[in-house]
């Protein structure tokens, strides 16, 4: 089994997910539009160009998201995004690049049980936790 956190936003999910494959030096694995739907966009004409859903494959793991269909959005409560790396570097870089223009919630740091350890909502409005284990367990600075 595998659990991928699936994500909604208000219209600028094409801008997020190209701001985190730039971000993390992924490739955006699927960029599918409304209005690129066989048999029809199941959304009025404006928002076709809007996303339908989109992939991001990062490790063994998928972020998902998708555009909510007008009038069905709303903001993210009670969820983050987790993002685990390898090495106090990666932590380092993810943090500082996916929070640029966010809103930082705990600076990425030491903490009793990650060797960095930070929150933040990025520009996006999507909360993330990024998060780099203990060196004795592997990761590296």
């Amino acid at each position: 089994m595998n659990v991928n956190p699936y994500v909604f936003y208000d219209g600028d999910c094409a801008e997020a997910f190209t701001f985190y494959s730039q971000c993390l030096g992924l490739p955006v694995e699927a960029m599918m539009r409304y209005g690129d739907t066989p048999g029809g966009s199941p959304v009025e004409a404006s928002w076709d160009d809007k996303i339908m859903h989109a992939c991001i494959n990062i490790g063994e793991s998928m972020l998902m998201a998708s555009d909510a269909p007008p009038g069905n959005y709303h903001p993210p409560q009670g969820i983050s995004v987790a993002l685990q790396v390898d090495s106090v570097a990666e932590a380092e870089s993810a943090y500082t690049k996916l929070s640029a223009g966010g809103e930082i919630h705990m600076p990425l740091e030491k903490t009793f049980w990650a060797e960095r350890f930070g929150l933040f909502t990025d520009k996006f409005g999507i909360k993330w936790m990024v998060n780099c284990d203990p060196l004795d367990q592997g990761a590296s600075s």
